[in-house]
């Protein structure tokens, strides 16, 4: 089961500390050693970014930074594992790492099951 993992926060946090980072990048390479790990990734900030929205019919474009979000996605990774139960446990660990090197950081890893094409049955 592929799931993927999807890190929130307040976006003015500042920049993560280099201890964190570094056992983020541990944690990755053991994951990505096991087979587990098939992607992640940080994302920058929102003032970089931009949003394509499709709402009544007209499809505009907002550049960032986006003022109306209390909190944005910060990073994500993929993973296929055998459960959604396995699935919280690595993300319990990641949050562990948070709680360890970045003391007062707060937010949230969301984890989702991921499917594709073949999950769904055919159209008629």
């Amino acid at each position: 089961m592929k799931f993927m993992m999807i890190v929130k926060h307040p976006e003015k946090q500042g920049p993560p500390p280099k201890s964190l980072m570094d056992a983020i990048a541990k944690l990755a390479e053991e994951e990505s050693k096991a087979g587990t790990m098939l992607g992640s990734g940080g994302l920058g900030p929102t003032a970089l970014g931009a949003r394509v929205r499709l709402s009544g019919g007209q499809i505009n474009v907002i550049d960032g930074p986006f003022t109306e979000a209390k909190e944005v996605v910060g990073g994500y990774a993929q993973f296929e594992l055998d459960s959604k139960e396995v699935a919280v446990e690595s993300a319990v660990r990641f949050m562990e790492l948070h709680k360890k090197h970045w003391p007062g950081w707060e937010g949230e890893t969301e984890v989702r099951q991921m499917y594709g094409p073949n999950d769904f049955p055919p159209m008629k």
